[in-house]
């Protein structure tokens, strides 16, 4: 062992202690940061614990990777999502601090007023919700050995955890590198959800064990399911009065249908908890210190041990009905730990079952094992498949499916392949997020925007952690940095010039809109900067001018939505924004065929106008929700309309939608089928079959029985058992059927469909009822038939609009 000023070299590892305590001019080193395990400084490797990072976005050293520490099988990439107020941003920050990436906790909702690390907008602090998915990364030592079944000594932290694996001739411990995504857990951001999971290998679905799963728990789980991602669930909150594992466990085979493997079982619940018992090693953990680092492992109490040997007896037996490799094993008695572990892992990662883990997060008990669960469980990037697709430009006309598109990447595979998920605006200038499916990305190369159809020159690349950066000089697969210098839109492949794409992420329509009122002509170019740049970063925040009013409307996901986006004006661009009331944003459909004959001629000397189209237009399923977009077909056989009249008879059409005759609202789930027709070899012309098919539209839809459609929204209130009735007429008198009443202690949580419109202003008359006790949150269910008399409504203040304008 050598010392270096404070600092240990043992067996060529440099071990540091904080990192304020270094003399920096003794290692002769100028900048020490911590944003991956190992860094390579006069070819002794440094093995960091708990040391501070350095906040000072310097980009004058770049740090190059030891290229022997790189393991693609030790990448994890993961996503923490939940119903709000689950507590994932706390459960991030103790990550973050057990790994050593901070070197203090602090609160989502904390006294001290500097807020979770990983909540890094002024916003986010003062509301005590996350706003933005966040990224880090952190480096997390399992220091176990499941295949020889040595015991996990956790009384031991640091150096003591290296010197005693050398010492009793233990293999090195295995380091793995996690990438975490933080999501917000409202249904308004439910953007930052979507484009996390779009890259991600895997998840930590966060449940609270006293509230169960909730509405978002819901939404985020079939949203890993569109994205096909195994995923952990942690029933969080053990320690909270109320906590209930059994029940919640029915909660999620009931409203998940999820198949669940329990590993772990509490030591305690509610104020009692004390540790986590583990059912696959059969040993009890504590968390002791002050903020639950040092782990403590003891054999099961034997108040406990009979409840333990039966679910240990349940989840092998489960294991070996899945596992047909685990179960030959297990019928011969001939299986340790690492089989267990092995076998749980191919069961998570084929989604048959899903390990369920528990805990407190704030109460910090369980996260050390939740993060060696991650690292056992969940795959690596090179388990992953990933799926690419021959790009076709949109403005061609391709018969192919995707399914005929579409190109499997194969281990084997050279080249470049990432999709840009997410662009952040910083002082550092545009940051593109990347995830490197394949190859290496270097500072300086040449790469192509797939989408844009151009090649840039990458700049610097950066690790991420929250909101500072580390530039780096390359990344490789499976990794996930930023890029700055490269200016184009989210949802985007970047390749080494093949043209291939992948699926884009799910991008969900917007419900809510809001005009904005007396823009000052002096403001106009600041709000113009703000809105195309909240525009580019958030695919959900649309922005469009009513053709007639000529105001600028904003569109979102739900009020909360559309008000950060104001406050975001006010602080970050100076901009005092007035604006209307909430607008839903309705639909029109119609409801049975209809069929048009339709000539527009017109003769006003010299050249003229002619055009004739016939067919018919029609629902394309019988549930609107199924279809909420348009068609055209063209089943027209001659040579009486030219082909590139049938391109305007369609553009036609395609405009006509976007403005139905009852409220002024987009047209869905409707088929339009030329079938007929006739031109003029003078007066025809492209804007004559364009006009003719306006009339033909308008003639057909006054006869199709059209009807307004109205989003209505999934809504979950929780209340004091006391207000129950109080809350539940608040509901009702808005309309709203409801689904489900649950109690739970006493807590009543309310389930109800209520049509969007009658939402707006709620929380006053539920925090009236309930004296300020209850919450709700609600997200878009389906697109409904509004009432007869609520549409007539709708078609009068349209008209009486129209005809102001």
């Amino acid at each position: 062992m050598l010392r270096c000023g404070n600092a240990v070299i043992y067996r060529n590892f440099l071990i540091l202690p904080k990192i304020s305590q270094i003399n920096t001019n003794l290692l002769n080193i100028s900048n020490i940061t911590n944003f991956t395990s190992f860094y390579q400084i006069n070819n002794v490797k440094l093995l960091i614990s708990g040391i501070n990072y350095v906040k000072s976005f310097s980009t004058s050293s770049t740090v190059t990777r030891d290229s022997n520490v790189y393991n693609i099988e030790r990448i994890r990439n993961i996503g923490i999502s939940a119903h709000i107020d689950s507590g994932k941003t706390t459960l991030t920050e103790r990550i973050l601090f057990y790994a050593g990436k901070i070197d203090s906790i602090h609160e989502v909702r904390g006294t001290d007023g500097v807020g979770a690390k990983m909540d890094s907008m002024d916003l986010e602090r003062e509301k005590g919700i996350t706003i933005q998915s966040a990224v880090t990364n952190i480096s997390w030592n399992t220091d176990i050995s499941w295949n020889t079944n040595t015991p996990w000594n956790t009384n031991v932290t640091g150096v003591q955890r290296l010197q005693n694996s050398h010492s009793v001739g233990v293999s090195d411990p295995v380091d793995y590198s996690i990438n975490i995504i933080d999501t917000p857990g409202h249904v308004d951001f439910t953007i930052e959800v979507e484009r996390s999971l779009r890259v991600l290998d895997s998840a930590v679905l966060l449940v609270c064990s006293v509230s169960g799963v909730q509405s978002q728990t819901v939404t985020v789980f079939r949203q890993m399911d569109r994205y096909n991602i195994p995923r952990i669930i942690f029933l969080n909150k053990l320690d909270r009065e109320g906590a209930s594992v059994d029940r919640s466990i029915q909660m999620l085979q009931r409203k998940l249908g999820v198949n669940l493997l329990q590993l772990q079982i509490p030591i305690g619940i509610g104020p009692k908890l004390e540790g986590i018992i583990d059912l696959v090693e059969m040993k009890a953990y504590y968390f002791r210190g002050q903020y639950g680092e040092k782990l403590v492992s003891q054999p099961v109490p034997e108040n406990m041990l009979k409840e333990a040997e039966k679910l240990n007896f349940e989840l092998l037996e489960k294991i070996a009905d899945h596992d047909n490799e685990f179960a030959q094993k297990y019928l011969e008695s001939n299986y340790n730990s690492g089989d267990i572990i092995n076998s749980i892992r191919r069961l998570t990662m084929s989604h048959v079952m899903y390990p369920l883990l528990m805990g407190s997060a704030k109460g910090n008990k369980g996260v050390q094992l939740l993060l060696n669960s991650i690292c056992y469980y969940l795959p690596s990037p090179k388990n992953c498949i990933t799926q690419l697709y021959k790009y076709v430009n949109s403005g061609e006309n391709s018969s192919e499916s995707d399914e005929m598109n579409k190109i499997e990447l194969k281990p084997e595979d050279k080249g470049l392949v990432g999709y840009i998920f997410k662009i952040v605006d910083t002082y550092l200038g545009q940051l593109s997020y990347i995830r490197i499916y394949k190859g290496v990305l270097r500072r300086g190369l040449s790469v192509l925007v797939v989408e844009e159809d151009k090649r840039v020159t990458l700049k610097k690349l950066y690790k991420v952690h929250s909101d500072e950066v580390l530039e780096v000089s390359e990344a490789r697969e499976g990794e996930i940095v930023a890029i700055s210098g490269l200016k184009c839109p989210s949802g985007v492949t970047v390749t080494d010039g093949r043209q291939v794409t992948m699926k884009p992420m799910h991008v969900p329509e917007p419900v809510v809109s809001m005009a904005l009122k007396n823009v000052n002509r002096s403001d106009s170019v600041k709000l113009a900067k703000a809105l195309n740049r909240f525009q580019k970063e958030d695919p959900t925040f649309k922005i469009n001018i009513d053709e007639e009013s000529k105001e600028t409307i904003l569109s979102g996901m739900g009020e909360l939505h559309l008000n950060i986006y104001l406050e975001r004006m006010k602080r970050e661009y100076g901009l005092t924004i007035e604006v209307g009331e909430p607008i839903v944003n309705y639909r029109e459909t119609i409801t049975r065929r209809a069929e048009f004959n339709y000539t527009h001629k017109r003769q006003s000397g010299g050249v003229g106008q002619y055009a004739k189209v016939i067919g018919y237009i029609e629902p394309i399923a019988d549930n609107p929700n199924q279809h909420l977009n348009i068609q055209f077909i063209n089943q027209f056989i001659g040579n009486e309309i030219k082909p590139n009249y049938i391109v305007s008879i369609e553009n036609g059409f395609k405009e006509s939608c976007r403005r139905g005759l009852l409220c002024g609202r987009p047209v869905v789930n409707t088929r339009f089928v030329l079938t007929d027709g006739a031109s003029h070899d003078v007066d025809s012309s492209d804007l004559a079959f364009k006009l003719a098919t306006y009339g033909a539209f308008e003639l057909a839809y006054s006869q199709a029985e059209a009807i307004i459609l109205e989003p209505v929204m999934s809504v979950e209130v929780t209340a004091p058992q006391e207000f129950q009735s109080q809350t539940l007429s608040t509901l009702t008198k808005r309309k709203g059927i409801i689904t489900n009443t649950n109690i739970i202690g006493e807590t009543v949580t309310i389930n109800a469909n209520v049509p969007l419109k009658h939402m707006f202003g709620y929380i006053t008359d539920l925090r009236s009822a309930t004296k300020g006790q209850g919450e709700y949150s609600m997200e878009f269910k389906y697109y409904e038939q509004m009432s007869k008399n609520d549409q007539e409504e709708e078609n009068k203040k349209y008209l009486q609009s129209a005809k102001k304008n």
